[in-house]
């Protein structure tokens, strides 16, 4: 069975990259991807929380709700931004970032300022993911 999304669908936008790796996909996050992946998150805890008054299971309940969230938030994030890098979505801002990397020097400092730019949005999700846990004790101490 061939599950290979681009034998059955042609992408309508120009492709950066047909096959995007994982570190590449998550560099590539916006500020909207950021955004989502946030407010979906706080969503979660919030219905976790509320969810779990009746019984009495404030706490887990929360705390499950909270990694559903940040799971759900991090797989819609990692799907917009690897669609846009494949051509699925509109990617002006990622054709014109990606353009010139097709000279070897000009290639070298862009893996290095790619380099960069992952390890700073992995920086900037782990902080992210310790506010939500922060979050949630400080919740767990209200209930």
């Amino acid at each position: 069975m061939n599950t290979d999304i681009t034998a059955s669908v042609k992408p309508e936008y120009p492709v950066v990259d047909r096959n995007p790796p994982f570190t590449k996909v998550v560099g590539n996050f916006s500020t909207l991807d950021y955004l989502r992946l946030s407010t979906i998150s706080a969503v979660s805890v919030t219905v976790g929380y509320l969810s779990g008054i009746k019984p009495g299971i404030r706490g887990p309940s929360m705390v499950t709700g909270g990694l559903i969230g940040v799971l759900g938030g991090f797989m819609y994030a990692y799907q917009n931004s690897a669609g846009s890098l494949m051509g699925f979505f509109p990617n002006e801002s990622e054709v014109a970032r990606y353009k010139y990397s097709c000279s070897s020097r000009r290639r070298h400092f862009s893996s290095l300022r790619y380099r960069k730019s992952v390890t700073v949005h992995l920086f900037f999700f782990l902080y992210l993911i310790s506010c939500e846990l922060h979050l949630l004790w400080a919740m767990r101490d209200l209930g």
